[in-house]
């Protein structure tokens, strides 16, 4: 998949894995990776920033499989940014895939 395309939707799937559920860095580079490959190092930047932003809070909680785990929680400041984004990519994805359509890419 085109490099370009997965820094365009990154910040978005993050935001959309966060909405009904904490999770930690890792957590979330597993389930994005699950649906397109993507290097660890795009994620951890990108939720420092979010945090900075104050979309995101977060506290440690113990895990039975090694040290403490840092989980991210959507704020309502997030949850709001979040919606923005989903309507400006419903947008865009509908004006991409017309303008597909009127190509005739197959």
């Amino acid at each position: 998949m085109n490099v370009q395309f997965k820094k365009g939707v990154l910040e978005l799937c993050v935001l959309v894995m966060l909405n009904n559920k904490d999770r930690y860095g890792y957590e979330l580079v597993q389930g994005i990776s699950d649906k397109f490959e993507i290097s660890e190092g795009a994620v951890y930047p990108l939720l420092r920033r979010l945090t900075k932003e104050e979309y995101f809070t977060t506290y440690l909680q113990e895990s039975t499989e090694g040290p403490s785990r840092k989980y991210y929680h959507l704020t309502e400041k997030g949850r709001d940014y979040l919606k923005q984004l989903v309507r400006e990519w419903q947008a865009f994805s509908t004006g991409v895939n017309q303008i597909i359509e009127e190509g005739e890419v197959q």
